[in-house]
């Protein structure tokens, strides 16, 4: 087996060993509870489940409860809606909490919902209307809990001369806000009063965007002082039997130093704490995340935690502050619930940004995400910019591959020669290696530059395929007919079908060198591509299969060139 094709035969295996190796899961069955699902609690008020102590403070388990700061009885909760173009966030006096916030810009994926080309197609020719979708569109929900958990934001003092309740009951003016026609900040703001302590939880809204701040102010209403160390709870439910998504990630997730910790949910068994220098905690999903920000990172500590109901309990642990008698402190956070967008999320400062799973190649795929954002800004269609972006990086690699085909070319001239090398030194392996390469030298050819262009495209490859698989802008995003979302595989399994046929026409063009045996492998590659393409991203098929049908101009064009 000559070595341009041994080494061609390695590189393909070594693309589908990497992707089982890094990529490959068990698929994610089409139909069940979207990741980010809302739920009957959002609906009911959980005034009527009382929380039990323990459930009530489960990042405080295997330790003595601190002593509970007392005071009047409580009123009934009630809601409060704040309303802004990108979402409409409702929080509870239950806590001061966040009951439940849906993102406007962004529907849960319904599967029931897509649009289905059968039906399309079937009234093109005979005029049927397509029969009405058994379910509707809903807005992304990124709160997630149940009757008797506490709600997502509420702030407790673990570990402190008095602690409040994550379930305690605030008072506050507010009815509504709206901030749909604003361009002004609005604050809301919630305060609880006991015997020895009073607590003002503000939030400041910003219309703008999905950031909002919260301060925390803890009075001392005694004489002495009091030791307070507070810790901002974001809790969320997870569904023991959800199969996992096979390429993102539901739980906690918190940059500490700048390294990002992510903690398996089934594998979380025992509180975890982590920092110092947490410069942001988190629970998130792969398109989505409730992240939080603290002001001084480097007394910042998070505690993770979950209970025999399944509830996550992801804790930010704050600095601890003496506060004299008489006198208050603040404790200041930054809060940013939305999508996983990587402008939006580096705008922050914070190294947010890498909470998007780029992995190894964000160098690639930084730039490849740019340029398509760039691309559909102009055309409207991601799936038009990616095949615009494939035929600028098939220019740019124009000259290498003309390179490759001019060099197979003359291997393939050199054959005859080689096997009669063979046949002449059949018994002195080492002969045979140091005449072929004589012979290349004399010829001027390298064996290795037709494999040249794959090993340039490997990179791009993956490059390409993080910026398509953790995008939020391709989510969803449609090229026509049966492909509704770029990011998700071909439900029909066509695009990767015609890709591989591609595959085959550009590997029957390819000057055939070596043994019969050895130019059946080379032609197997397709069909072992198309297989492994079945489950990837439609865009990246959609990548593969326009490359090919470039790579088969390309191969016409010199192939006609070099018989003249």
């Amino acid at each position: 087996m000559d070595k341009r094709t041994l080494l061609a035969i390695v590189l393909s295996l070594a693309v589908l060993m990497v992707y089982q190796i890094f990529f490959v899961k068990p698929p994610v069955p089409q139909k069940g509870a979207p990741p980010q699902k809302a739920t009957e609690q959002v609906k009911k008020d959980a005034a009527n489940a009382p929380v039990s102590a323990a459930q009530a403070s489960a990042t405080n388990a295997g330790r003595p409860a601190p002593k509970t700061a007392t005071g009047k009885p409580e009123a009934p909760p009630r809601d409060i809606t704040v309303e802004t173009t990108h979402y409409t966030a409702v929080f509870s006096t239950r806590g001061a909490a966040l009951k439940s916030l849906k993102l406007k810009d962004y529907y849960q994926d319904c599967y029931e919902c897509t649009d289905d080309i059968w039906p399309k197609l079937k009234g093109l020719f005979t005029g049927a209307k397509e029969p009405p979708k058994s379910k509707t569109k809903e807005f992304v929900e990124l709160v997630d809990v149940r009757d008797g958990m506490p709600y997502p934001l509420a702030v407790t003092f673990p570990d402190s001369s008095a602690d409040v309740a994550p379930d305690a009951v605030f008072e506050t003016l507010t009815g509504k806000l709206d901030l749909t026609s604003t361009k002004e900040k609005q604050q809301l703001v919630f305060s609880k009063s006991y015997d020895n302590i009073k607590i003002e939880k503000i939030f400041t809204f910003d219309p703008a965007g999905y950031t909002f701040g919260m301060e925390v102010k803890v009075h001392n209403l005694t004489s002495a002082p009091i030791t307070q160390i507070p810790r901002l709870n974001w809790y969320q439910y997870v569904d023991p039997q959800k199969i996992d998504d096979s390429y993102g990630h539901d739980g906690p997730v918190i940059s500490v130093g700048g390294s990002i910790e992510r903690e398996e949910v089934k594998k979380l068994d025992h509180e975890s704490i982590l920092g110092p220098n947490v410069l942001w905690g988190a629970f998130e999903s792969k398109y989505f995340i409730a992240s939080f920000i603290p002001e001084n990172p480097s007394l910042t500590n998070v505690v993770v935690t979950r209970d025999e109901a399944n509830m996550v309990a992801v804790g930010m642990k704050g600095r601890k502050e003496l506060i004299p008698g008489g006198q208050n402190s603040v404790f200041t956070y930054s809060l940013y619930l939305g999508p996983k967008q990587y402008d939006s999320l580096k705008t922050l400062g914070v190294g947010l940004e890498g909470a998007i799973d780029f992995g190894w190649f964000k160098w690639l795929a930084i730039p490849a995400l740019w340029i398509l954002n760039f691309l559909n800004g102009f055309v409207l269609n991601y799936g038009i910019a990616i095949i615009i972006l494939t035929t600028i990086i098939k220019i740019i690699f124009w000259p290498l591959g003309n390179l490759s085909y001019k060099s197979m070319n003359e291997m393939k001239k050199l054959q005859p020669k080689i096997e009669a090398l063979k046949q002449k030194y059949k018994n002195d392996q080492s002969k045979i290696g140091q005449e072929t390469m004589a012979l290349y030298r004399e010829h001027k050819v390298n064996p290795f530059s037709g494999c040249l262009p794959m090993l340039i495209q490997i990179p791009v490859f993956f490059g390409l395929y993080k910026a398509l698989m953790y995008s939020i802008e391709l989510r969803q995003s449609p090229l026509f007919f049966w492909i509704q979302d770029l990011s998700a595989k071909d439900p029909y399994y066509i695009t990767p079908i015609i890709m591989g046929a591609t595959q085959f026409i550009s590997q029957k063009m390819t000057p055939a060198m070596g043994d019969p045996m050895q130019q059946k492998i080379m032609l197997l590659m397709p069909v072992i591509f198309t297989f492994f393409f079945l489950n990837f991203p439609a865009g990246l098929v959609i990548y593969w299969l326009w490359n090919n049908i470039l790579q088969i101009g390309q191969q016409y064009y010199i192939n006609k060139k070099l018989a003249t």
